[in-house]
This record gives structure tokens, C-alpha cells and sequence, in this order.
């Protein structure tokens, strides 16, 4: 019995580290899902905005007088916005971070639209114009929501995957960290606002 305790003691190790390595990889499994169907309402919020940028363009371009310059670049925007796509299993720093740049050029675009339709109390006055604009701003607070409990489902992931031991094994398994989102440089900041 003395010559098999050291091979039972092995196996009994090797059972009990299956074990944990299944768990564990289960866990993350389930953590990192739940980070990536997040990402897929994070993606769905954008989308919603992209789709009402046409008939914001198209009303907006019912009024003559209204700036062409403005409403290109926010068809431009919108085309390059809608244009980066990111697998959402494996999300990285440098994928995040050009995902957030694109879409902060059509925030910025939006930004410019919504100052020139200030000066045109016709179009400012159309119902169809106004709902659309309210639509947006309802939009844009879903994203900002989308992106907070994205980086809420994340951080249980990242949490667990740095944590002794499971740091040892979530490499193993193909578990990396997961990018969050944080704010540009600069929003730090108040914006100077001159009249």
C-alpha cells in the first residue's frame, strides 16, 4: 500500500485540479458572455443612432437655406461610425479606442448639426424635426447607459481573471482582459463656452 500512496496522491491532485480548472473555466465562460451580450446592447444603442441620422439629414435638407457642408459631414461621419466593428469575444484597448474615436467624430458631427439648426427657426420649428432631435437625445442617453453596465459586466471578468489563483490558469483557458470604456482626454475638464 506505502509504494501506491505517491501515485494516489498524484491522481487525487490531478482529479481535484480538473475539477477546479472546469469550474473556473465555466465561471469565466459564463462572465465573459455576460460581457459580450452587453457589448451587443452597447452596439445596438450606436446602431439606433446611425439609423436615425438619414431621416434627421433628410428633414433637415427639406429647407433650402440649410447648410450642405453640415449635413455632409454628418452622412460622412455616420458611413465611418458604422463602419468599425469589433468582434465582441475578444475586445481590445486599441479596438475600443478606435471604435470610440469614430464615434466621437459623429457626436462631434451631431454637435455641429444641432448648433445650425439653432439658427434656422423654420426647420427649428418642424414637428417632424423636433421629435427626431428628441429621439436622438434619448439615444444618446441609452449609449452612455449601454457603456456603464458594459463596464459593469466587465469588471466581475477582470476582477476574476487577476485573482490568485485563476490568474495562473485564465491564459491557459484563452481568457484575456477585457478593455473597458473610459473617457477621452481632456472631458476631464469643463468646455469653455462663449456667447
Amino acid at each position: 500500500m506505502k509504494k501506491w500512496l505517491p501515485v494516489i496522491v498524484i491522481v487525487g491532485l490531478l482529479v481535484i485540479g480538473g475539477f477546479y480548472a472546469v469550474n473556473l473555466n465555466n465561471a469565466l465562460v459564463e462572465l465573459n458572455e455576460d460581457a459580450s451580450s452587453q457589448w451587443g446592447n452597447v452596439e445596438s444603442s450606436y446602431q439606433r443612432r446611425a439609423d436615425l441620422i438619414p431621416n434627421i439629414v433628410k428633414t433637415a435638407k427639406g429647407y433650402a437655406e440649410f447648410e450642405q457642408e453640415t449635413l455632409t459631414m454628418v452622412i460622412e461621419a455616420r458611413s465611418k461610425a458604422t463602419s468599425v466593428t469589433i468582434d465582441p469575444s475578444n475586445i481590445t484597448p486599441a479596438q475600443l479606442e478606435q471604435f470610440q474615436e469614430v464615434q466621437s467624430g459623429l457626436t462631434s458631427a451631431l454637435a455641429r448639426l444641432l448648433a445650425v439648426f439653432e439658427r434656422y427657426p423654420d426647420l427649428k420649428a418642424n414637428e417632424n424635426f423636433k421629435e427626431l432631435i428628441n429621439e436622438l437625445e434619448r439615444t444618446e442617453n441609452r449609449i452612455n447607459v449601454e457603456r456603464n453596465r458594459y463596464n459593469e459586466k466587465v469588471l466581475p471578468y477582470n476582477t476574476k481573471i487577476k485573482k490568485i489563483p485563476a490568474n495562473m490558469f485564465a491564459g491557459m483557458l484563452g481568457f484575456d482582459e477585457r478593455a473597458y470604456f473610459e473617457a477621452k482626454e481632456g472631458t476631464d475638464e469643463a468646455p469653455v463656452v462663449e456667447f
